[in-house]
């Protein structure tokens, strides 16, 4: 499997032939799982194949149980000038029923030691969780803030079929998540934040001036981007496409020198849905002008006729032509979103 990423690296560089790499992300799994060695490859592949910037954010997701002091010192010397640790909670009972394999006490000295060795580090920590009152929330964040991380991403407790915590809830062993508690949390977890010195500049995300993260914050600015590997997206803004997801089949079809991908179009309605879900997560917004240029006057009457009734109940407002959420908006930005999307064109 390796091998076959690095190969694949090396076969869609056309792709890129005139773009600059500006950020280069391990993820969508557990690639702290990889050896040092396995990562490189990876990594050579990417700058014998295409043009980099100068310093590019180069971001790897990882466990906490994974993160030695001898595998940081590695990660360090290849390049990785970025971590994303999935810490979730601090506290054991909550790292038990969410089913991770590493407990409080792991958490923290890896952040103790990854601190040491890097300064842009993001974590993740769950709200919403069935139990966890606002006092044991409020502790969360406070353990984060304690190790002087510069940036935070945090989302509600989702419940997957066929999971052990889908099981337990069915059981009654765990309550259900509900509605009202995520959202104390929420508005708990933004008053926080910004009150250490974060701007909260996506739904989900929490960064200190100079740390947001530059990949994440090219997905919601529509840049282009390659995925490699099974099941990876990519976006050349105009077409999404999606690798197989079954890794013999990913395998085989490398190995033939063929890319194992389907790709879809983009019609007019899909980017400006797109372009409405991701602004209205963000600090940047929807702006408004570009609504008119980019896609047409109907679809800005059509936006503005739909945001109305969010606009008379302070969801939403409009500052310097550009349409964003309100503070009592923002935990609702989704749905609102779906509200806007532009579902039939006559």
């Amino acid at each position: 499997m390796v091998l076959a990423l690095a190969k694949e690296i090396a076969m869609r560089k056309k792709e890129f032939a005139n773009q600059m790499v500006e950020t280069i992300y391990f993820g969508g799994g557990t690639p702290s799982r990889l050896q040092i060695s396995d990562l490189k490859l990876q990594m050579d592949s990417i700058y014998e194949n295409y043009k980099v910037i100068q310093n590019p954010e180069i971001t790897l997701e990882a466990n906490p149980d994974d993160l030695s002091e001898e595998y940081l010192i590695e990660l360090s010397k290849i390049g990785i000038n970025r971590l994303s640790i999935g810490i979730q909670s601090f506290y054991e009972e909550d790292l038990k029923m969410m089913n991770r394999a590493h407990n409080s006490a792991e958490a923290k000295k890896c952040l103790e030691i990854a601190t040491r060795y890097f300064d842009n580090i993001s974590l993740d920590l769950i709200y919403g969780v069935p139990g966890m009152s606002n006092e044991k929330w409020q502790h969360n964040i406070e353990t984060a803030l304690s190790f002087g991380i510069p940036h935070i991403s945090s989302y509600a407790l989702t419940v997957e079929p066929k999971t052990a915590l889908k099981k337990l809830i069915q059981t009654g062993e765990i309550a259900e998540p509900k509605d009202e508690v995520a959202s104390e949390h929420f508005m708990i977890l933004v008053e926080t934040l910004e009150n250490n010195g974060f701007i909260h500049y996506e739904l989900s995300n929490f960064g200190k001036p100079d740390f947001f993260s530059k990949n994440n914050s090219a997905y919601w600015l529509g840049k282009k981007y390659i995925g490699i590997g099974p099941s990876a997206h990519s976006y050349d803004g105009i077409s999404r496409s999606w690798n197989i997801a079954n890794n013999a089949l990913y395998l085989k079809s490398i190995q033939n020198n063929e890319l194992p991908a389907e790709t879809e179009k983009l019609s007019v309605e899909d980017r400006y849905n797109e372009y409405i879900m991701t602004g209205l997560r963000t600090i940047w917004g929807v702006s408004l002008d570009r609504i008119a240029s980019e896609f047409s006057q109907n679809f800005l009457d059509y936006l503005l006729k739909q945001a109305q009734k969010f606009l008379n109940d302070d969801l939403l407002f409009i500052e310097n032509n550009i349409l964003k959420p309100t503070p009592k908006g923002k935990f609702l930005t989704d749905g609102i979103a779906s509200d806007l999307f532009y579902l039939n064109l006559e």
